[in-house]
């Protein structure tokens, strides 16, 4: 028997379980791992709460890090004692986890195995953001909302390594201190926002806006955008963006906004490979630094969501089975 997390039903952090259940047996062309750390997303969160439509009981966790422990049929790139991670798995937060062999991430010499359970998420969501989603070249500016959560120390890295201008929010000195460490050019509290990003672009606004906070900063968001700015919103930690007219895209000045999701900017293997072979390689050679805010062993899974979606926590968030 192993343990995981189980939720019989569908609400806030307190329908988490913390159970004791059989180990998953890996099928053709899966891997069985043991599970090192688990990463919190908010899309757990959303998945738990009802936001986002899942089966019950419903263990969370598309992220984690480990060792190939069993193969099943077919599997050829990997190994027993591989170490890999996955932003693309279910039912993470395990001791064990049943990933499909093709998205399976190898884990590099030089990344230890709560880095490489930190990174794959965030690390490609900050990759395509940058690269697909709208292609950062230098001299861009971008605002980059939460710039002291996960993705946003990540992408405030990877924006300056692109030479590209980054204004970022927080809601913390603590947090602006983090921001600025990644590289942050102007680091702005919430209030006021849309204001002081007209003065500090002498009213020309933003080239692009990653917005991963939703409801709360989306019309400031748009309001800072120049002519043909580009919006992209790729979460929603204080609850989905409201309906809006897209009549306001044409008054903003043109504006594009777009609304991507991970899945769909890892659409093949040689998609994948290229994502994280980046994100990693960069953590890899120390170009790029990853922040584990906080562990939790995997029994207080309660206490990390609760943490996380009271914007208590900085960086990346693990569970420790």
């Amino acid at each position: 028997m192993t343990h995981a997390i189980v939720a019989r039903q569908q609400g806030g952090p307190e329908v988490l379980e913390y159970a004791e259940v059989e180990p998953p047996v890996p099928g053709p062309g899966q891997v069985l791992i043991k599970v090192a750390a688990a990463g919190v997303n908010f899309i757990d969160t959303y998945q738990r709460g009802g936001v986002y439509k899942v089966e019950f009981p419903f263990t969370p966790g598309s992220e984690a890090a480990g060792t190939v422990e069993k193969l099943g049929a077919g599997v050829e790139d990997f190994t027993v004692g591989s170490r890999v991670a996955t932003a693309e798995g279910s039912k993470c937060y395990a001791g064990y986890t049943v990933v499909d062999a093709a998205k399976a991430l190898p884990v590099p010499e030089g990344v230890d195995d709560l880095t490489a359970a930190a990174l794959p998420l965030q690390g490609m969501t900050a990759h395509y953001l940058i690269n697909s989603s709208f292609r950062v070249e230098p001299g861009h500016t971008a605002l980059v909302h939460a710039g002291a959560g996960g993705v946003g120390l990540l992408l405030i890295q990877l924006l300056k390594a692109r030479g590209a201008r980054v204004i970022t929010t927080v809601s913390s000195g603590t947090k602006e201190e983090l921001a600025r460490a990644a590289g942050a050019d102007h680091v702005l509290r919430y209030a006021g926002f849309p204001h002081h990003v007209r003065d500090l672009t002498d009213g020309k606004g933003v080239d692009v806006v990653y917005d991963g906070v939703g409801k709360d900063t989306f019309d400031g968001s748009l309001s800072c955008l120049r002519i043909r700015g580009f919006l992209v919103l790729f979460g929603a930690a204080s609850g989905p963006a409201p309906a809006f007219d897209p009549q306001r895209l044409n008054a903003g000045g043109s504006l594009t906004l777009t609304r991507p999701t991970l899945g769909h900017f890892l659409l093949n293997q040689q998609e994948r490979r290229w994502r994280s072979t980046e994100i990693f390689g960069a953590v890899a050679d120390g170009s790029l630094k990853v922040r584990v805010g906080s562990t939790y062993p995997l029994a207080d899974a309660r206490q990390a969501h609760e943490d996380l979606e009271g914007r208590r926590t900085t960086g990346k968030v693990l569970l420790i089975p």
